[in-house]
């Protein structure tokens, strides 16, 4: 729950970011802007989290195993690869950021938007990527309340700022830049407090910090698979923004023109908001099932095991359920939270409906790959990841747009991710029996 709460309070300031963008900045250019550039730097900071979560699974299977030498190497290569990598991958980022954010989406409205904001993120993007490698170790050391502190921080404080800068200080999207880039600073100082301050069980020597090839092996094909996860929601969002520029001029050339490709993108970053307050508890119930499932894995306490996996997938339907039935009968209150733009609240509940029809079947696709990245199986959780978006959504925006216009672009989404989650629930189920028979 700790996981959960974090990673829903997390997508809140996003949506947050969307409000006062929206209300008191520069309105749908700015939310198209933003939708442009947080696929970029979700990226970016995903080779943090993919080193933490790789890097937790092989340290909580090492604390299981009662192996303490090797959990404090797991955790000084984990530094050291999150400082190198996300370093190397910011430098990049900067160097090339126009052919970065119109490979994403941004059309000549929103690039000159999307590089004030994207300029700004860059500054807190390291600090975000140590934070989330922190924070997977944080919670394989089985202090959860702990790790939820880390998402916690940031998002009191962007809410703060964001009122400060954009509100107050009439700073524009600018001022959302620079009030989500000081809460990414401020997660990773409390990280790295919370580690250099003895109240962790692990500490960095030279001697852990040096590289080692089979342990950081280890981590990378178990952690590749979050950093596939990542870099697959980027390319769809390279697909999925190219799409909605193409059919949104399409669909609204009467009333729009040139500028509904901005609308059709800053629609979905609209629905974006709820996606990830959505998503982000489910994600947050599988972050805390992974190291439960590794841990006790590695003690070959089956039982416990099973237990919990069942467990977590009974709350994440449940949780789906309650949210859906929101989303299905007040999708104008919901937009209308965060905008007052007749176009928008024209067009956007219908299409917010249309995408959350497949959200009860979700979390049986995240626990699956969970599942198997925990157990330290990363070809499974790897199938898994590609099938969602490179085998289902990306192909299906293409077949159906061709189709029927915006509305396939649209409906590729939910029906994607009913194939995935079908999927992933028979390679689960098959997984769970298959090794409950062969210890009995």
């Amino acid at each position: 729950m700790p996981a959960a709460i974090g990673f829903l309070v997390m997508s809140v300031y996003q949506m947050i970011d969307v409000w006062f963008v929206s209300r008191y900045a520069e309105g749908e250019i700015a939310i198209a802007a933003i939708t442009v550039v947080l696929p970029i730097t979700f990226l970016i900071s995903s080779f943090g989290m993919a080193i933490g979560i790789g890097g937790a699974s092989v340290l909580s299977r090492a604390l299981g195993e009662g192996n303490n030498e090797k959990a404090q190497k797991t955790f000084g290569n984990q530094v050291t690869l999150t400082l190198l990598l996300v370093g190397i991958f910011v430098v990049i980022g900067y160097l090339f950021q126009d052919k970065f954010l119109m490979l994403f989406g941004a059309n000549e409205q929103i690039l000159p938007y999307a590089k004030k904001y994207f300029n700004i993120l860059l500054l807190g993007l390291p600090f975000l990527g140590w934070a989330m490698m922190s924070n997977n170790v944080i919670r394989a050391e089985g202090k959860p309340k702990m790790a939820m502190f880390t998402l916690i921080i940031p998002a009191f404080s962007n809410i703060i700022l964001d009122y400060v800068f954009i509100y107050k200080m009439d700073m524009g999207i600018e001022g959302a830049a620079w009030a989500t880039s000081i809460g990414y600073i401020l997660s990773g100082v409390y990280t790295l407090w919370f580690l250099l301050s003895g109240k962790s069980e692990l500490s960095l020597t030279k001697s852990t910090l040096r590289i080692d090839k089979l342990i950081s092996k280890e981590i990378a094909s178990i952690g590749s698979i979050t950093l596939v996860r990542q870099s697959m929601f980027s390319l769809l969002a390279i697909v999925l923004y190219s799409q909605l520029n193409k059919w949104g001029q399409v669909e609204y050339a009467d009333t729009l023109g040139a500028a509904g490709g901005s609308h059709s993108i800053a629609i979905y970053g609209l629905i974006r908001g709820y996606t990830l307050f959505i998503a982000f508890p489910i994600i947050g119930i599988m972050q805390g099932l992974m190291p439960i499932i590794s841990y006790n894995y590695g003690a070959k306490n089956w039982d416990r095991v099973k237990d919990s996996v069942w467990l977590a997938i009974k709350w994440t339907t449940l949780i789906s359920l309650v949210l859906l039935s929101v989303i299905v009968i007040f999708p104008e209150q919901l937009i209308g939270i965060f905008t007052e733009d007749k176009d928008l609240l024209a067009h956007t509940p219908r299409v917010l409906r249309l995408i959350f029809i497949s959200l009860p079947i979700m979390g049986v696709g995240f626990i699956g790959g969970g599942y198997f990245q925990a157990v330290g199986k990363p070809i499974p959780a790897l199938v898994l990841t590609l099938a969602r978006q490179g085998l289902f959504m990306i192909p299906l925006m293409y077949i159906l747009a061709r189709i029927i216009g915006l509305d396939g672009v649209w409906a590729a989404i939910p029906i994607g991710e009913i194939f995935a989650g079908i999927w992933s629930a028979i390679w689960l189920f098959q997984e769970v029996n298959k090794k409950r028979e062969a210890l009995e």
